[in-house]
């Protein structure tokens, strides 16, 4: 049996002044530093991880590397790539979310994007194009044995838990909201089992089981 944690990164500078990421790259916050250790301190105390698989952009990486150095997990293999990168949003990158939401609705974070999901944006890639990247690299991390923390983005781990519930990609958007740092346990055996979701234990907050997310990361 194979076990997959998905960790979103911590909060970044353009999360906290709500502007559109994409591949930017974007720095951690204080807060999303200790979001990242303390993150990596409650992964180390509750599995023994065997792999870590880090998106390749600059706020996953610097995520991966505070989980590390907490969690000691620096003598663990591990691997970058684009594979579980947010989606690329091209030429709006670094918009603040009201002025996408206005002017480029198809290309915002709300139900229009969504719903718009095969429509590409100058120098980016489609909601579509993104998912089918993400389910090629979660089928890889899937195919392993034992325990792989994975290190990615927001949108990503919104199209591997809709894939799990067999939802269609904008039910997928549109259903689950994801905090910086929240952890998503899925068991695989014969079949795929979604443990939790939106997880934040070093927190006082309750995992989250749904709602709208307002953003991308």
């Amino acid at each position: 049996m194979a076990t997959v944690i998905l960790m979103r990164h911590g909060e970044t500078t353009w999360n906290r002044d709500r502007r559109m990421q994409g591949w930017a790259p974007v720095p951690l916050t204080d807060r999303g530093r200790e979001q990242a250790r303390a993150a990596g301190a409650h992964v180390a105390e509750q599995y023994d991880v065997d792999r870590v698989v880090v998106s390749d952009l600059h706020r996953t990486v610097e995520t991966a590397r505070h989980v590390n150095e907490v969690g000691g997990l620096d003598d663990v293999p591990r691997s970058f790539t684009d594979d579980w990168r947010e989606r690329g949003v091209g030429v709006y990158q670094g918009l603040d979310y009201d002025t996408m939401r206005e002017r480029f609705p198809n290309f915002a974070l709300g139900e229009e994007a969504a719903y718009a999901h095969d429509e590409t944006p100058e120098g980016g890639e489609s909601l579509a194009g993104m998912r089918e990247r993400v389910l090629d690299g979660w089928d890889a991390v899937a195919g392993g044995a034992g325990t792989t923390l994975v290190v990615t983005h927001g949108g990503p781990i919104q199209m591997v838990l809709g894939h799990l519930k067999g939802m269609d990609l904008p039910e997928s958007v549109l259903t689950h909201h994801l905090d910086n740092c929240c952890l998503n346990e899925i068991r695989v055996d014969e079949e795929a089992r979604l443990q939790y979701e939106n997880a934040t234990p070093w927190t006082d907050e309750e995992p989250s089981v749904g709602g709208r997310r307002d953003g991308h990361a």
